[in-house]
């Protein structure tokens, strides 16, 4: 017999009603929020950053490919690093399917690291994913948008999320939004930490199902039962 609460059709039925309620308000909040990052100010983007890419060196507004917006995943893949992380692997799993749709829309969408072009290009083979994938190895792009830390950092204090934070990892993941116009790139956006929850549908299905994340009881990170998806026993690559 369940321990979870049970009750009849009709007494479901109006407490299914009332978090109804609680939903759509969280929607017509999350859609007021939505109409408050388009009135964000834009900053403009001064660095000529190069990045490496499968077709050659790329700078920022190349990297837009004729559009005129781009959408930057911060993937923690460091110069020393031999495989993606896996947390930021669980997201890459979502990345494949709306990149065209996102074109439609006039996005790009790309995801930069630091490790060197060829470990991208080799992990990117096994794990099956086709968006793009560039290096920013030999750039400040990382440090200066605050997902990629030095010795020092890493051993003192940084910048993450807004906000000081001790003792950061050496990479920590993000996402960044940026626009060109009139050949002038501008920063629009930049999320992280649980920011990045949007990309991962993965646990808009998990919230919705009746054990929910069912992340309790991990001792470091709600997130130690991610594994790369060809790491988990019985999958296949």
């Amino acid at each position: 017999m369940t321990a979870h609460k049970v009750a009849s059709r009709d007494e479901w039925l109006a407490a299914r009603r009332d978090l109804l309620a609680a939903e759509k308000e969280l929607t017509r909040r999350s859609d007021e929020l939505a109409l408050r990052r388009l009135e964000l100010p834009w900053v403009p983007v001064e660095n000529e950053y190069v990045f490496e890419t499968d077709t050659g060196p790329k700078t920022l507004a190349g990297l837009f490919d004729g559009r005129s917006q781009l959408l930057v995943y911060h993937f923690m893949f460091g110069p020393e690093d031999t495989e993606g992380c896996p947390s930021c692997s669980l997201s890459a799993d979502h990345f494949d399917g709306p990149a065209v749709h996102l074109n439609q829309r006039d996005v790009t969408f790309t995801s930069i690291s630091r490790a060197p072009l060829e470990r991208l290009e080799a992990y990117k083979e096994r794990m099956g994913w086709k968006f793009s994938w560039v290096s920013s190895l030999g750039s400040d792009f990382n440090f200066d948008f605050n997902v990629s830390f030095t010795e020092e950092q890493h051993q003192t204090s940084g910048e993450y999320n807004f906000a000081p934070i001790e003792q950061p990892w050496y990479e920590l993941p993000g996402m960044s939004a940026f626009a060109l116009e009139d050949g002038v790139v501008y920063h629009t956006y930049s999320s992280f930490s649980r920011g990045g929850d949007v990309l991962m549908g993965l646990y808009q299905l998990l919230d919705r199902m009746p054990k929910g994340r069912n992340e309790d009881g991990y001792e470091h990170h709600p997130m130690e039962w991610v594994r790369r998806h060809d790491d988990y026993e019985g999958a296949h690559a």
